[in-house]
């Protein structure tokens, strides 16, 4: 029988009784009612809800570090460098080496490349080195009910983390993530996690804390169920014929026109491309200058994991730098 909320709490003797009530924390802030309102909805019992709450504390670190994401302070340039770099790129030859048949098996499954794959992980946490060192309870209820531009966001990212601990027996108080309540090689969210993690190497269990299997698995469905096309290029250079308006560069990340009509608009590129195809236009600056791409259909499903151009290309450059420097003959069984 599925432990409930309450009983995986008091099996690791965090709780007793009489000290439930003791802190008087988020479990008493004005917003846990949200909280504890939509999961006793779904069949908790409200005590145990606030239980949990009481347990989790705020983090002044988390605050300073979603207030300056790297993707709003760097060029592409200065991005770029921290990612396509000689160590992650090594890294990744190594992971890929290790999981092959993994990698392989994910990609007949979900028509996602190997190299993506890999290159998500290798950015998201370096292929398991850095996964987050804040309890995800401390994460999502100090930006839940302290951080008001996003807390609707991320109340809603604890209630699904509570389901979450409760359909995969999870104590709620252990698991760590990044700042945000990423967890794991690939760094899903909770909504994530419960929506696309899947058991990879069918041992009954979702785990992307320490099952590199189950993360592969995890990160290609993802991708496919956010409509990653097999086969199909990411980005493509281009030629501007004419001058261009300035608010056709980086207007969005979702691909609006076509490339036929941004060939209309005096914006080519490559004639082995369907002209029928969407594109959105970018502008990403470099040592050296302005470079221009095209975002393609798979750019934006990237952009679905971290909503961010620079993040994307960095997943897309890196992956191809891997690709280049593995050498079959060197791959080892997983």
């Amino acid at each position: 029988m599925r432990k409930t909320l309450g009983r995986i709490l008091l099996a690791g003797s965090l709780l007793s009784t009489g000290t439930v009530w003791a802190s008087s924390g988020y479990e008493v802030h004005p917003l846990a009612d949200e909280v504890v309102n939509q999961l006793t909805a779904e069949g908790f019992e409200a005590k145990e809800v606030r239980a949990v709450l009481a347990q989790a504390k705020r983090q002044e670190s988390i605050l300073e570090a979603i207030s300056r994401p790297a993707e709003r302070r760097l060029t592409w340039g200065e991005y770029r460098k921290i990612f396509v770099e000689p160590r992650r790129i090594k890294q990744g030859v190594a992971f890929w080496n290790k999981h092959e048949a993994a990698l392989k098996r994910a990609e007949q499954t979900y028509g996602v490349p190997a190299e993506i794959i890999v290159s998500i992980i290798g950015v998201e946490t370096r292929y398991g080195r850095i996964m987050g060192r804040y309890r995800v309870l401390d994460a999502l209820a100090t930006l839940g009910f302290d951080y008001p531009k996003r807390a609707d966001f991320f109340r809603g990212q604890l209630v699904q983390f509570l389901q979450m601990a409760r359909e995969e027996q999870l104590d709620p108080t252990q698991p760590l993530g990044s700042y945000a309540g990423a967890m794991g090689y690939g760094q899903f969210i909770p909504s994530s996690f419960r929506n696309f993690a899947v058991d990879f190497d069918g041992d009954g269990k979702r785990d992307i804390w320490s099952n590199e299997v189950d993360a592969i698995g995890s990160v290609a469905n993802y991708f496919s169920e956010h409509g990653w096309k097999a086969g199909e290029p990411v980005r493509s250079n281009v030629v501007i014929n004419q001058e261009a308006d300035q608010s056709w560069f980086n207007a969005g990340l979702k691909p609006e026109l076509t490339l036929a009509q941004w060939a209309e608009r005096g914006i080519a590129t490559r004639k082995d491309l369907d002209p029928q195809q969407p594109a959105t236009l970018m502008e990403l600056t470099m040592e050296d200058g302005e470079h221009y791409w095209f975002g393609l259909h798979n750019f934006y499903v990237i952009t679905r994991y971290n909503h961010s151009r620079l993040y994307a290309m960095a997943v897309y450059e890196l992956s191809q730098a891997i690709k280049d420097a593995r050498q079959p003959d060197t791959a080892q069984e997983s």
